[in-house]
C-alpha cells in the first residue's frame, strides 16, 4: 500500500517525459492546444493561427475583428474627412538672377484652402512672395494654374483663384472667444507631404510679429506640429471649421516644429476679404503717427500723467492725427542709441478701450476701416483730452518709420 504513491509519481513523471520529448517535439500537440485555447482567445476578441513555412511554424494571435474607434479617434477622423477636400498645396516659382548662371527659377511650397466653388483660395502672402508662376494641387492630385487676385502684406494674406470643377469650400468659424486649452487641428503640406494633419491645443492668444515683421494681433498660438509647408493652411476647431490661417513657427533658428506655432485669426481674414470684395484692395485704417510704447519706468522718468499708453513721437503732415489736432514730440532724447521724440500726446484709449501698447492700438483700429471716426483719449501734459479722429488709409501713408 505504501508503494502506491511512489508508483503513481513514477508513472506521472514518465508520462510527462514522454509527452515533452516525443509528442511535443513532433508538433502533434499544436492542433490540440489550438482547439483547447480557441474558446479562451475568442472570448478576448482574438483567435490563434499558425503560419508554416521553410523556417518552421509560428503561432500568432490575431484580432477576430477590426476594433471600433473610440470617441476621440472618431472626432479626429471626422475633422480630417470634412476639411481635407478644401485644403490645397501651393507651389510658387520665382525667377532670380544668379551671377554665374543668370536667371534661375526657385520654387517655394505652402498650403491654402478653398473659400468657395468659384475657385477663390486663401493663403499667406509670404507663400507666394513675388512669384511669376503659381500652381495649386487639390486633394484629388489635380494641378491648376492660379492667378493672384489680391495681396495684403500687412496682414500676410493673399487671395488666389483657379478654374476647377467640383470644388469643396472650407467652413469659416469665428475667432472671437477662442480659449486656451481648446483642441485644434492643422492640415497642410509640411515638407511637401500633402494632406498631413496634426493635433494640439490653443496654447495662448497673443500679439506677435509675422514673418515679414508685420504685426499679427490676437495670433493663435498652438502646440500642434507646424513645419515649413504648413504656412497658409487652415487651423481648425473640433468641428472641422477654420479658426485661423497657419503662418509662423517659433523655431529659434531650427527650420522645423518646436511646439510653438502661430495662426492669423480668421476674423482678420474675413475683414481683409471684405475689403477685397468692396474696394479691390485692403483699406487698412491708420492714425498716421509714429509711436513709442510707455511703461511705468519710462512714465516715471519722463514725468507722464499715466504709467501706460502710447506716446506720439511724430504725426504725418496732413494725416489723420494732425487734422484732428493731435501733437507729436518736440524734445529729442535717446533710448540707448535710438533717438526718440518726447513731449507729444500720450494715447491711453480708443473709443473707451484702454491702449497700453502699439499692438493694442493696432488691434483697436483693425475693428474699423479707413474713413471711420473714432474717439482718441490722450494726456497732453497733465490734462486729459478727447479727440474725434477720422482714420486715414494706410495705402496713402508716405513716411518712413513704423506708422500706426
Amino acid at each position: 500500500m505504501k508503494l502506491r504513491p511512489v508508483l503513481l509519481v513514477i508513472v506521472l513523471l514518465s508520462g510527462f517525459y514522454y509527452v515533452t520529448t516525443h509528442v511535443a517535439s513532433s508538433g502533434a500537440l499544436v492542433p490540440w492546444l489550438h482547439r483547447a485555447l480557441a474558446p479562451i482567445a475568442a472570448g478576448n476578441g482574438t483567435h490563434a493561427t499558425t503560419v508554416s513555412g521553410a523556417l518552421g511554424s509560428f503561432d500568432l494571435t490575431e484580432a477576430s475583428a477590426a476594433p471600433a474607434y473610440d470617441n476621440e479617434e472618431q472626432q479626429n477622423i471626422a475633422v480630417y474627412k470634412k476639411a481635407l477636400p478644401s485644403v490645397v498645396n501651393i507651389t510658387s516659382t520665382e525667377v532670380k538672377f544668379d551671377f554665374f548662371y543668370g536667371p534661375v527659377p526657385q520654387q517655394g511650397q505652402g498650403s491654402g484652402f478653398i473659400l468657395n466653388k468659384d475657385g477663390l483660395i486663401l493663403t499667406n502672402n509670404h507663400v507666394i512672395g513675388n512669384a511669376q508662376k503659381i500652381e495649386v494641387k487639390l486633394s484629388d492630385k489635380h494641378i491648376y494654374k492660379a492667378t493672384l487676385v489680391g495681396a495684403d502684406p500687412g496682414h500676410d494674406l493673399a487671395l488666389l483663384k483657379i478654374n476647377a470643377p467640383n470644388l469643396v469650400a472650407a467652413t469659416l468659424a469665428e475667432s472671437q472667444g477662442l480659449v486656451v486649452g481648446q483642441r485644434v487641428y492643422a492640415i497642410g503640406n509640411p515638407f511637401g507631404l500633402q494632406g498631413t494633419m496634426t493635433r494640439g491645443i490653443i496654447s495662448a492668444i497673443r500679439s506677435i510679429r509675422g514673418p515679414q515683421g508685420n504685426p499679427i494681433e490676437d495670433a493663435i498660438q498652438t502646440d500642434a506640429a507646424v513645419n515649413p509647408g504648413n504656412s497658409g493652411g487652415p487651423l481648425l476647431n473640433s468641428k472641422g471649421e477654420v479658426i485661423g490661417i497657419t503662418t509662423l513657427i517659433a523655431n529659434n533658428g531650427a527650420d522645423q516644429s518646436s511646439g510653438i506655432g502661430f495662426a492669423i485669426p480668421v476674423n482678420t481674414a474675413k475683414a481683409v476679404l471684405d475689403d477685397f470684395a468692396k474696394y479691390g484692395r485692403v483699406r487698412r485704417p491708420t492714425l498716421d503717427v509714429v509711436t513709442l510704447q510707455i511703461g511705468p519706468d519710462e512714465a516715471q522718468q519722463i514725468g507722464l500723467a499715466a504709467d501706460y499708453g502710447v506716446l506720439i513721437e511724430r504725426v504725418l503732415p496732413g494725416g489723420a492725427a494732425e487734422k484732428a489736432g493731435l501733437k507729436g514730440g518736440t524734445q529729442r532724447m535717446y533710448q540707448g542709441n535710438q533717438p526718440v521724440m518726447l513731449g507729444g500726446d500720450l494715447i491711453i484709449a480708443l473709443d473707451g478701450q484702454e491702449i497700453a501698447s502699439p499692438q493694442d492700438l493696432s488691434a483697436a483700429m483693425n475693428s474699423h476701416r479707413a474713413g471711420d471716426e473714432v474717439t482718441i483719449t490722450v494726456f497732453r501734459g497733465r490734462k486729459k483730452l478727447d479727440f474725434k479722429v477720422k482714420l486715414g488709409d494706410a495705402k496713402d501713408a508716405q513716411v518712413p518709420g513704423q506708422l500706426t
